[in-house]
């Protein structure tokens, strides 16, 4: 059955000796596979963890699946810009390339809760702490191109919007349109950042994964219930994996930069999705958030 369901795969044979990947939250789910099959084609592989102890024992699975060592794990916590910054700075004193970013990490359905510098979780950590490390770490990319940055949003998106007046949840919050308004933030900052680096080298894609079998849905007791009951028809985080690892491998696809996926394929996404002016004002929004000079 979940074969059945699952009909987007990567079926690219391309090999990453001498590239390097980046993949957030690749200490679990999704963003695990996808760094197992980045390790696996070669690449030197950072898996970017909040759970620095969780990583390490994937670190050490990986390489023993692959027989690749360069699996290395480095602290990244997405609900805290200082230490989003501590991360780059080492990175870039550590690598001279970044060939592949998956924004893979995520949190889903959290309470009511802030961020370390008093962002909404689902915004902090989704969009504006992947916003933040991309840009953090652009040059390198744009330095090693060609190169992909890929984010890792959700069908929820068609559900998202982007309330300016309540972007931190104050006025009004619901745990699951909190989840959606970040997914849609996701794909407005695909495409705001594929129109900003055309000519660079350096293409983007937001992709659907699916609806998985991971640890996502910890924070919601009726979501894992529901996961349980349609487990038939749930994705393994393999399959999950596959439409981020299609954007990141296929060879020919930067004339599709900025464009969302599913099952390996170009995805219809939401008029909201698909509005210049909101992607815009959200970049701007965002700058000013994070300290970031606006171009």
């Amino acid at each position: 059955m979940r074969k059945m369901l699952s009909t987007g795969v990567c079926t690219s044979t391309i090999q990453l000796p001498g590239k390097v990947a980046v993949v957030t939250g690749a200490n679990t789910g999704i963003g695990k596979e996808t760094a197992k099959e980045l390790a696996q084609r070669g690449a030197r592989v950072y898996l970017a963890c909040r759970d620095v102890q969780k990583g390490e024992l994937v670190a050490r699975e990986i390489q023993t699946v692959t027989g690749n060592q360069q699996v290395l794990v480095r602290k990244l916590d997405l609900a805290d810009t200082k230490s989003i910054r501590a991360f780059a700075k080492d990175f870039l004193a550590e690598e001279k390339h970044l060939h592949i970013l998956v924004n893979n990490a995520g949190v889903m359905m959290c309470p009511y809760s802030k961020t370390a510098d008093g962002f909404e979780m689902h915004m902090g950590v989704n969009h504006l702490g992947h916003f933040l490390l991309t840009h953090l770490l652009i040059e390198k990319l744009k330095e090693s191109a060609p190169s992909r940055v890929v984010n890792v949003s959700s069908l929820a998106h068609h559900l998202g919007r982007i309330h300016f007046h309540n972007l931190q949840g104050e006025k009004f919050y619901s745990a699951g349109l909190a989840y959606c308004h970040s997914k849609l933030a996701n794909i407005l900052f695909t495409r705001e950042l594929a129109r900003r680096l055309k000519g660079s080298g350096v293409t983007t894609y937001s992709v659907h994964p699916g609806t998985v079998d991971s640890e996502l849905v910890r924070h919601s007791s009726v979501m894992r219930w529901i996961w349980w009951l349609f487990s038939f028809f749930i994705k393994t985080p393999q399959q999950g994996a596959q439409t981020s690892l299609y954007c990141a491998l296929t060879e020919g696809l930067e004339i599709l930069s900025g464009n969302h996926f599913s099952e390996c394929n170009v995805a219809w996404v939401s008029a909201k999705a698909r509005n210049e002016t909101i992607a815009r004002r959200l970049w701007d929004v965002s700058c000013d958030l994070l300290g970031i000079t606006r171009d």
